[in-house]
């Protein structure tokens, strides 16, 4: 089904010690993303990059949170673009930047349907938790912490943004593709409600049962569903150029599969696409298969 889709770009790599994933957009950019939407019939509004400080810029504060308060302002912009975007009518599409930039977009889709008293799902595709806090996390590194701050856990300035907390219920939240979870973590992980497939979930019962039941549960009395997706998700062979590479993800085909069933899901409220890091890349190959990921989510089919 065609819809209005804007195209959303945050340039930030300030919850990542390793640089490069700033460029992120642009790589998905250079990918003919936007071209791409329009043969599929989409309506496509292309509102550039927001502005976002560079860590050059100043100091990175806090150690156990680095670079805190900027994360925080870039967030809260990036909900109040976010919202806007679904009150005018169109799909919000965002191109990341680190994966900290996540709680600026389901706190923006959150707050859209909190205020027609309707609550939403999260589907997060990720080697990692991001279930970190900065009293768990071994590097300080925000971007290892925005699915903690989304379900109420961590630094204020991230889990009360926007005013509420939690903005997404844990029980609406589903985790697919984990492998790699810090010790602490991996007790909130446990205990906090969120449902964790993880690749041996995967390799057991196959990809189509674990999206199935992951989009049962994002669904379950919710209204429309935030989906997050860090491209580590995928095995570094098929996605070289990514923020925090592990062995052993999903392969080409079973990322598809989960695309298209979110799509067949008709329940997508927002999509965001992030860790992309062409200073590793090869070729822009992981921006390739990004901008193919947004395709399918959106409607592509092989027939």
């Amino acid at each position: 089904m065609a819809q209005k889709i804007r195209i959303i770009g945050v340039p930030m790599d300030l919850g990542q010690s390793r640089r490069g994933v700033d460029m992120g957009p642009s790589a998905l950019r250079v990918a003919g993303l936007q071209s791409r939407l329009k043969q599929l019939g989409h309506t496509v509004d292309d509102i550039g990059n927001m502005p976002v400080k560079q860590p050059e810029e100043q100091p990175y504060g806090e150690k156990r949170a680095k670079y805190l308060h900027e994360i925080a302002e870039t967030c809260r912009g990036l909900a109040e673009m976010t919202e806007k975007t679904l009150a005018e009518g169109f799909f919000p599409l965002v191109l990341g930047g680190d994966h900290s930039i996540a709680i600026g977009t389901c706190s923006g889709v959150s707050d859209f349907f909190r205020k027609q008293s309707k609550k939403i799902g999260c589907l997060w595709l990720d080697a990692h938790g991001d279930m970190n806090t900065p009293e768990s996390s071994p590097s300080g590194n925000v971007h290892g912490m925005p699915l903690a701050s989304l379900i109420g856990y961590g630094a204020p300035e991230l889990v009360e943004l926007l005013g509420f907390k939690p903005k997404v219920e844990p029980r609406n939240v589903a985790i697919v593709g984990v492998r790699d979870l810090d010790a602490k973590e991996r007790r909130l992980v446990k205990d906090s409600g969120v449902h964790a497939f993880t690749m041996r979930d995967i390799d057991e019962r196959g990809m189509r049962e674990v999206m199935s039941e992951a989009l049962r549960f994002a669904r379950d009395d919710a209204e429309g569903i935030a989906v997050s997706v860090d491209m580590d998700l995928i095995d570094p062979a098929d996605a070289p150029g990514v923020g925090t590479p592990v062995r052993g993800g999903i392969t080409y085909r079973e990322a598809h599969l989960a695309m298209e069933m979110i799509a067949d899901s008709e329940a997508m409220a927002s999509f965001e696409v992030v860790e992309i890091n062409p200073v590793i890349d090869l070729h822009n190959k992981t921006a390739l298969l990004g901008v193919e990921m947004v395709l399918s989510a959106l409607g592509k089919k092989i027939l």
